[in-house]
């Protein structure tokens, strides 16, 4: 029986651009372009995880990881994983009360973690959901009030919404909120906004949320007439219970004679990316035994649009992320060549990864700490390289992050670029928008290579035309030498805690708040002057200082304080945005968590 091969045009093409493996153990440009112009293409589309193109860039990876003799890892050296793309709401949504009128996705909303089920139930009002005893607060709104199975309405925030930081932080989240309710028995639960949380009264958006599981029971957000609505048999209404609850700062819960029959029904659509991993094993028979993992983030923002994180959302096209992270992904695999062709040198075995999903919430890292195919307390550095490709020509500054989680690593590194013709800047945080943090997360010593954010970045504008190969050859070299000196010492750097393990905490009271004060008396500025940055919030974290001019946000405009509170309007907590500020003249693009 005969067997025929079909190889389609596009896979030619793909197995044609990879570059032959050098007869020398030397990273060059021309691989450096050879795999950036191919991961950048058009052909690709951007790199969207799910896509056929994603993949295709996650095989063109893998097959140059084999073929140079690393081990793959996993399935063949993919790492499988689904993502959640899109959430809309099904078509089995109902709500009925009586003398309530309620219309799905106008009146009220399942939220997007709610669980999909029927129930049909009493309801109970417990306030802000508060169960505290500490030394400054005693606040239980569950005493004395029966929520065993039945429907649970909570305010959203705390008595002191206006405030950025209060004694009631941590017990205002929605999870924190739905944890207790469903430990005293609640089986469902309807949120609801007081004025202060938030006067216009909008519904939660089905937006993907990457930082909340399903609950284990249907969650609600409605609008305040449709809960007064519900409240009327108890002559009380959603403004005065958040104006008692308020000023005397006691319970105020209740049960209402009332039952709501509602039906939940939120649609994720999901689809399956992969993280890319290949082993290349250590020469030592004990050391072989620990690892080093370098990585890169490979995946893109595909063709942009709205809710894509594009920096010009209304314009559709394809966005090729040459710096964000085909950058990265050259030089991983580029260093991963040249020590395949020294492989006797490096004692402990190293990993190299291709991220999937970054773009979405590092979640390619998360799912391989929380999935790991290795034993993570032997993983002893984790190295990340995202958008190396950007090297100022003029400052030649690379800015390396995580400086401060291994003891004695600032030090280190000093005396490494000694002999590179460029400029450390060092910052010693572990956590922060890229992939080391999954693993700082995890008591990891990280590293996070990085030369600094372009007017490119995010545009379609991001192409290979932007590229300093000169520049990112010296970076690969110098991150060469750090893998293959850390690989081979004989202690490695000892883990320190270096800054938080997660995002800034704050704006979950209806405003999200950046954490910086405005400079009033600078009337005439051309934007936004910053007479102040609140330690610990958002944009501290970015980097922002007093005296910067905010000049952009999110790609828009920014003039005055009207400006910059036009734009805060419009962005989501969790959203991560980029602010453009001046510091002596000189333009600043930054990455700010909210």
């Amino acid at each position: 029986m005969k067997h025929f091969v079909i190889i389609s045009i596009s896979m030619l093409l793909m197995y044609c651009a990879l570059p032959m493996q050098s007869s020398q153990a030397d990273i060059s440009e021309q691989e450096l372009y050879d795999h950036i112009a191919y991961l950048a293409s058009d052909e690709l589309e951007g790199r969207k995880p799910g896509t056929p193109q994603g993949k295709q860039a996650a095989i063109y990876i893998a097959d140059h990881f084999k073929q140079i003799g690393l081990t793959p890892m996993g399935d063949d050296g993919f790492q499988y994983f689904n993502v959640i793309t899109t959430v809309k709401l099904g078509p089995n949504n109902s709500f009925k009360a009586e003398g309530a009128v309620a219309v799905a996705g106008e009146h009220y909303t399942p939220t997007v973690f709610s669980m999909n089920t029927s129930l049909n139930a009493a309801l109970v009002f417990a306030g802000y959901g508060f169960e505290i005893d500490n030394d400054s607060v005693q606040w239980n709104d569950y005493a004395d009030l029966d929520v065993q199975d039945k429907w649970v309405m909570l305010l959203q925030g705390n008595p002191e919404n206006e405030a950025r930081r209060t004694k009631y932080d941590n017990y205002s989240s929605i999870r924190q909120k739905m944890l207790k309710a469903r430990d005293h028995g609640a089986a469902g639960i309807i949120f609801v906004s007081g004025e202060k949380f938030d006067a216009k009264d909008e519904l939660m958006e089905l937006l993907i949320d990457r930082n909340f599981s399903m609950a284990a029971l249907p969650v609600l957000h409605v609008k305040r007439e449709l809960a007064n609505q519900l409240l009327t048999s108890t002559g009380k209404n959603i403004l005065e219970l958040e104006a008692q609850l308020d000023k005397q700062l006691i319970p105020q819960s209740f049960p209402i004679d009332i039952q709501v029959d509602a039906t939940t029904e939120v649609i994720q659509q999901e689809v399956t990316t992969q993280n890319v991993i290949a082993l290349l094993p250590g020469s030592d028979p004990i050391l072989k035994d620990e690892f080093i993992v370098i990585g890169a983030h490979y995946d893109h923002l595909g063709w942009g649009g709205q809710g894509s994180g594009s920096r010009k959302p209304d314009t559709i096209a394809v966005h090729n992320g040459a710096d964000d992270n085909a950058s990265g992904v050259a030089a991983v695999m580029e260093i991963a060549e040249r020590l395949a062709l020294n492989r006797s040198i490096p004692k402990r075995s190293i990993l190299f990864m291709a991220f999937g999903a970054e773009e979405m919430g590092l979640l390619g890292s998360k799912f391989f700490t929380s999935n790991a195919l290795i034993d993570l307390k032997q993983i002893k550095h984790m190295l990340n390289l995202d958008m190396v490709g950007s090297l100022n020509p003029k400052s030649r500054t690379l800015t390396i992050g995580g400086t401060g989680t291994g003891k004695g690593v600032e030090a280190y590194l000093t005396e490494m670029v000694k002999g590179y013709d460029f400029n450390l800047s060092m910052t010693p945080d572990g956590y922060g928008p890229s992939d080391q943090a999954s693993f700082y997360i995890e008591d990891i010593p990280v590293l996070l290579f990085f030369t600094g954010i372009t007017d490119f970045y995010h545009t379609p504008a991001d192409d290979i035309e932007t590229i300093n190969f000169e520049g990112e050859k010296v970076i690969a070299d110098f991150t060469y030498d750090l893998i293959k000196d850390i690989a081979s010492r004989e202690n490695t750097f000892e883990y320190l805690e270096a800054g938080p393990k997660g995002p800034p905490k704050g704006g979950k009271r209806g405003k999200v708040k950046m954490g910086i004060i405005p400079d009033f008396a600078a009337a005439d500025a051309n934007g936004f002057l910053l007479g102040g940055v609140v330690p610990g919030g958002p944009a501290a974290f970015a980097g922002m200082q007093k005296g910067d001019v905010m000049i952009s946000l999110n790609g828009r405009s920014v003039k005055n304080v009207y400006d910059y509170m036009g734009r805060m309007s419009e962005v989501k907590l969790g959203q991560r945005i980029t602010v453009e500020v001046l510091r002596d003249e000189e333009k600043i693009l930054l990455i700010v968590q909210l």
